[in-house]
């Protein structure tokens, strides 16, 4: 509607089209009535006529869309706009939170807001995410003026880069127990509920663990050694019972094979090969690193426990324990509870390198992989069961 329509209230519009019409065969032309009219009304000739035609369009006598059914369309298209925008938003907003459908953290829809309110503004953006606009400008304003926090969230802003920090240092799989188990023993005087909220509100989250995928083959015709470990895995000290069990992992050149030698008595990893095929020397090779590191006194007090794969019981293996000194032990066949903690170590490689970081393209990104792992894992993961403390201050 333009300036000038605006000056002229509706009653005065309607009553000037009617003197319009009503006069019209008093003068020589329907223009000779507009610019008379509207020389008594106040405006030009030109308006009067396009007040005219919108009248004859609105009442049927002339072809066009009646104002009404304009102000309809016009309502529509701009309701579609506001859809397909919040499409939009809801498309890129998907792939920018966490999958799982849980409500973002406000911090997290904070940082969304503040990359695109310059494309959709900040009003259609709260409309489309469950975050009210005034909530939005009053974490804006406490990010210029962090006096206007309350102390509690002045500590939690204080705390929240020492959490992002523990749990990026720690292959970004810790959960809240982990986080603040570490946050303690670095001396931060925090609560582990608090730690459980800040990780929340930062979009932090631990991995979970798969079901264990059997790796090894069974050699049933193949003569065992006896179970000497009873699913008892303890030991009262270093070099009395090693476990070890492979896994593998998919590459784009195929599978690489993964083979671990633990310590029971810390959980820590003494011995590790990565490979290309699954035949018994592979094994071996992860046995003799672990002998050559640790290397147990010959006097028969260290028991060698694995499951009944062909590759531990073949006889190259079974002869360089005999070799070393080291008692061979083997669980049952297709039982990993007899073998639950190597299965464990497996489990947690898996889920904390394997298939949090891939996909994988060669040998050699899952060897690297591997030796980075094995070295945080021994020296500085915390592990429940001795005591919330790395394998290697055990």
């Amino acid at each position: 509607m333009s300036k000038t329509t605006n000056k002229f209230a509706p009653e005065v519009r309607e009553r000037a089209v009617r003197l319009v019409l009503d006069q019209e065969s008093e003068h020589p032309s329907r223009w000779a009535a507009i610019t008379s009219i509207a020389a008594m009304i106040g405006c030009s000739g030109h308006t009067l006529l396009e007040w005219v035609k919108k009248a004859e369009v609105n009442s049927g006598k002339r072809a066009g869309v009646p104002v009404e059914v304009a102000d309809k369309l016009k309502a529509l298209e701009r309701e579609n706009r506001e859809l397909r925008q919040a499409n939009e938003i809801l498309r890129k907003a998907s792939a920018y939170f966490c999958p799982g459908g849980a409500r973002p953290p406000v911090q997290a829809m904070t940082s969304f807001i503040d990359e695109h309110r310059g494309e959709y503004g900040v009003e259609p953006i709260c409309r489309v995410l469950p975050i009210a606009p005034s909530t939005y400008h009053e974490r804006v304003a406490q990010r210029r003026d962090p006096s206007r926090l309350s102390p509690r969230a002045q500590r939690d802003e204080a705390m929240k880069p020492e959490v992002q920090r523990v749990f990026d240092a720690n292959f970004k799989v810790y959960g809240y127990r982990k986080v603040w188990r570490q946050m303690q023993r670095e001396g931060f005087d925090i609560a582990r509920c608090t730690v459980e909220r800040l990780m929340r509100e930062l979009g932090l989250q631990g991995v979970i663990r798969g079901k264990p995928v059997k790796t090894t083959m069974s050699d049933k015709a193949a003569p065992c050694p006896l179970d000497q470990v009873n699913r008892q895995f303890h030991a009262p000290a270093p070099n009395m019972l090693w476990v070890s069990d492979f896994t593998y992992v998919a590459t784009w050149s195929g599978f690489v094979y993964v083979a671990f030698v633990i310590d029971v008595y810390a959980r820590y990893i003494v011995g590790w090969r990565v490979s290309r095929t699954a035949h018994a020397s592979f094994v071996l090779d992860a046995l003799e690193q672990a002998i050559h590191d640790r290397r147990p006194v010959h006097r028969g007090g260290l028991i060698h426990h694995s499951d009944r794969g062909s590759q531990y019981v073949s006889i190259k293996y079974t002869e360089r324990l005999a070799e070393a000194g080291i008692e061979p032990s083997v669980g049952s066949v297709g039982d990993s509870y007899d073998n639950a903690l190597a299965e464990t170590i497996n489990g947690l490689y898996k889920a904390e390198v394997i298939h949090r970081r891939g996909p994988w393209r060669s040998f050699e990104a899952v060897e690297y992989a591997t030796l980075e792992w094995v070295d945080w894992f021994n020296n500085r993961r915390l592990l429940a069961p001795i005591g919330n403390i790395p394998p290697a201050e055990a």
